[in-house]
């Protein structure tokens, strides 16, 4: 892969993931995506066949080639996603206040009762619980339970029709978070070479490990935080992933809508606390799903995660099936371009919460970014080998890029959604002496457009080169005039 033009470069720290399908499949359509400002493609494996993933990572690499930059594809599986059978009708109304079973009887639902293909959820219950059904619009409150059923009440909703998704806020569900479905689509998705698996539904960190084993290294893991449980082992869950995701859709149906936006807050420090990328996700832009622009609330939401430090955002629907795709990454493009240039932003990048700075790597990755400040280098260069280095550089959100510089595409493709990394494949098995490195570094920092001649750059990196875990330099290097040719590039 050769160096980037620079014609292909962003000028926002914060990456932008947008999620692939009809509305969005062809060839021609992902590159206008990516040029108005995608960096990471999302694949839903809730929908779509395998054959259209397949056609589209076949599209993402072809287009990765032709523009000599990274770029990153996220499998997100669909998880153990709840669902109750069908009704003899189709549907039925509802009354708040009425008696209401949920059973696992396989014959068509009435007004009474419903079945629920799920023996896990009756193991889980307790009387006085609620259960929330179709996104919210249906809540039920358990009055008793049993194994194979639930007798329940009719809080609120007026109607409910088959095949509704069903969401159990306070129940530790015991199965795994991957279901036979999962396992089939991640050995498709690992075959077809994506760079993250997304596991929905992690509730503990434990969830994480079949996951991990199965996956064998050859993917990093994205756990998306959607339940409760997932917030009360929030740590615990960080800690074992390698990057997680706000994922607003069922958190907000299982918590009460106005703990979210702190929710949201805690999450981001967390991560970023961690070292660890998060992204934003679910709703965003949803209004631009039919309209060519979003509102004015849709606009200040996608802000507010920028402001509160997300590595990445993530539009949904409004790419897959949307009318408007284009416009909508173009939308998200100029809000984050408009929010990072505003006075407060790098205020309240510098006074989160940073706790966690143990190591030495740690301190050099840190202190990169103070002396990048006080010289005014105009970027960061990190050398990686499993990209700690980058994304040590990136938890410190920096007010310049960071060009992150390693050997491994897959690496080069994983860093792509941290904050304000630009990612390269380069030949590191070239390098002899620092001599070379800082050499090779101010001439892709030049030909990416990165650089002018006189300008300065803070270069991270391990020595002895190679060896993973020691971000143990930290140099700063003048961009001279560069000479013909850019050998080794």
């Amino acid at each position: 892969m050769k160096s980037s033009a620079a014609n292909f470069r962003r000028y926002r720290q914060t990456r932008i993931i947008a999620t692939l399908g009809p509305a969005s499949a062809t060839p021609a359509t992902i590159r206008r995506l990516f040029e108005e400002g995608v960096d990471v493609f999302r694949l839903n494996f809730g929908h779509g066949s395998h054959r259209e993933h397949g056609a589209h990572v076949a599209a993402i690499r072809a287009l990765e080639m032709e523009v000599g930059r990274p770029i990153g594809i996220i499998a997100d599986l669909q998880g153990p996603k709840l669902r109750l059978g069908a009704f003899a009708g189709g549907a039925i109304a509802l009354t708040p206040g009425q008696s209401f079973r949920l059973d696992l009887s396989s014959d068509p639902g009435d007004i009474r009762r419903v079945g629920v293909p799920h023996p896990e959820v009756f193991k889980g219950l307790t009387p006085g619980s609620d259960l929330v059904l179709d996104n919210g619009r249906v809540r039920l409150r358990i009055v008793a339970c049993s194994a194979e059923h639930a007798d329940t009440v009719v809080v609120s909703g007026t109607s409910l029709s088959d095949r509704r998704c069903l969401n159990v806020p306070d129940a530790m569900l015991a199965p795994s978070s991957l279901t036979a479905k999962d396992r089939t689509d991640l050995t498709f998705a690992l075959d077809l070479g994506v760079d993250w698996i997304a596991l929905s539904f992690v509730r503990r960190a434990a969830d994480l490990l079949e996951a991990r084993r199965l996956i064998a290294g050859r993917a990093a893991i994205l756990s998306k935080l959607e339940t409760l449980q997932a917030i009360e082992h929030l740590d615990q869950i960080i800690g074992q992933s390698d990057c997680v995701m706000v994922a607003r859709g069922d958190l907000g149906v299982e918590i009460p809508p106005e703990d979210v936006p702190g929710l949201q807050k805690r999450i981001i420090a967390a991560a970023r606390n961690a070292g660890k990328p998060v992204i934003v996700a679910t709703q965003m832009l949803g209004s631009m799903i039919a309209a060519a622009a979003p509102t004015r609330a849709e606009a200040n939401d996608v802000a507010t995660a920028i402001f509160d430090g997300a590595d990445a955002v993530m539009l949904s629907a409004e790419t897959a099936v949307g009318a408007h795709p284009i416009a909508a990454v173009a939308m998200m493009d100029r809000i984050a371009c408009r929010v990072e240039q505003d006075p407060s932003y790098r205020t309240l990048m510098d006074i989160q919460p940073q706790n966690d700075r143990s190591t030495a790597s740690d301190a050099i990755s840190a202190a990169a970014i103070q002396v990048a400040r006080t010289i005014k280098a105009v970027a960061i260069v990190t050398y990686t080998t499993t990209g700690s280095t980058t994304l040590r550089a990136a938890r410190e959100r920096p007010e310049v890029p960071v060009l992150s510089l390693t050997s491994s595409l897959a690496v080069a493709r994983r860093a792509t959604l941290a904050y304000g990394v630009h990612s390269l494949r380069v030949e590191t098995n070239l390098i002899e002496n620092l001599s070379t490195l800082v050499y090779r570094a101010t001439r892709i920092a030049h030909d990416d457009g990165f650089a002018s001649e006189g300008q300065r750059l803070v270069i991270t990196a391990g020595v002895p080169f190679g060896l993973p875990g020691t971000t143990n330099l930290l140099r700063i290097a003048w961009v001279e005039r560069p000479t013909t040719g850019s050998e080794g590039v």
